[in-house]
This record gives C-alpha cells, sequence and structure tokens, in this order.
C-alpha cells in the first residue's frame, strides 16, 4: 500500500511538473512554436509519461487553460477580499489587471494569445477561454446589478471591452497607463450614488 501510494504521489509530481512546464513555455514562446520535446526535456520525463498524464499535446493545453483559468479566479477573488464599496470593488479590478500586467515578462492575456493559435474549431481549449471570458462577463454584470446599473448587462460590456482593450493596449505599448485611462472611463459609468 505504502509503494503505491509513493508511486501515485510521483506520478502527480511528474504531471505537475510537465503542467508547469508547459504553462511557462506556452505563454513565453506560444503554443505552436512549443513543442512537446522541449516540454518533456525541461520537465524531466520522457514523452512516453507526457502523453500518459494528457493524452496529446491538444489535451495539454486544455490542462493548461484550465489550470490558467482556476489560478486567476483564485488570485482575483484575493484581490476583492478586502472590497466594501462598488467603487472600491470596479477600482479593485482594474488594479488586479494592472497588477498582472506587472508581474514578470507580459505578454498579454494569456487567453486571447491562445485562441489565436488555436486554429481548429473543434480544439477543446476553445471553449475553457470562451468560458473564462464569458465568466468575466457575468461577474461584471452582477457587480452591475448589485451597484445599481440601470442597464447592467449593457454596462457589464463596456467594463469587459474596457479590461480586453486595455490589456492588449499596455501589451502592445509596455506601458501600464492604459489601465489607468480604462479604469476612469469605467467609474464615469457606475450611478453617481456610488462614485466619490
Amino acid at each position: 500500500m505504502a509503494a503505491a501510494r509513493r508511486r501515485t504521489d510521483g506520478e502527480r509530481s511528474a504531471a505537475d511538473r510537465i503542467l508547469a512546464t508547459a504553462s511557462e513555455l506556452f505563454y513565453e514562446r506560444g503554443i505552436r512554436a512549443t513543442g512537446v520535446n522541449t516540454i518533456a526535456e525541461r520537465a524531466a520525463v520522457t514523452k512516453v509519461t507526457l502523453y500518459a498524464h494528457f493524452g496529446s499535446k491538444d489535451g495539454l493545453v486544455a490542462a493548461h487553460l484550465r489550470a490558467r483559468d482556476q489560478r486567476w479566479w483564485a488570485e482575483f477573488d484575493e484581490y476583492l477580499a478586502s472590497c466594501t464599496t462598488a467603487e472600491e470593488w470596479l477600482e479593485t479590478t482594474f488594479d488586479a489587471y494592472q497588477a498582472w500586467a506587472l508581474a514578470g515578462e507580459f505578454r498579454g492575456c494569456g487567453f486571447v494569445n491562445a485562441a489565436t493559435e488555436l486554429t481548429a474549431a473543434d480544439h477543446p481549449g476553445h471553449a475553457i477561454i470562451g468560458g473564462h471570458k464569458a465568466g468575466i462577463r457575468r461577474y461584471l454584470e452582477a457587480f452591475a446589478t448589485e451597484a445599481g446599473c440601470a442597464h447592467p448587462a449593457e454596462v457589464a460590456e463596456e467594463w469587459f471591452l474596457l479590461l480586453e482593450g486595455a490589456t492588449v493596449t499596455a501589451s502592445l505599448r509596455h506601458s501600464t497607463e492604459p489601465f489607468h485611462r480604462a479604469r476612469h472611463a469605467a467609474l464615469r459609468l457606475l450611478p453617481a450614488t456610488n462614485r466619490a
């Protein structure tokens, strides 16, 4: 029993190493430019082990996107934990995006980057990317409703476009200024009672 437990822990460790390595390389170099040989070598496993855990490169890409989505929401929840007013919630949402842009070598949104590379319409990654972005819009709409916006779905879509546009522009300009401008534009969409 102990031997079986050790083997399971070792397999889990290998899968974690593969996933962490793939996620790093996919973001740094791109999905198509990163081969499974490179991932296996960097993770110190064989290709057989990689395929045993993820089935294919497409399976690994999907696992990478799922893990990125889970990590993103966990970090986002931490950012919002101390917010008490509508204005704080909205400002912190933009602050969170800006903080991610400042963390390490920023190459834009990892989900958008992946979407541009996954050319096959039936790639499993598309559903994960679409689900992630839909989740952000749902969050924004729920927040807009709670903040008393007259047309929460419309306001949420405008906030979403401001966030996405600021992220793309920040990566192109290598500047966080787009987040500042987008934050100010977003605050103007809040009902006057929620603004200082």
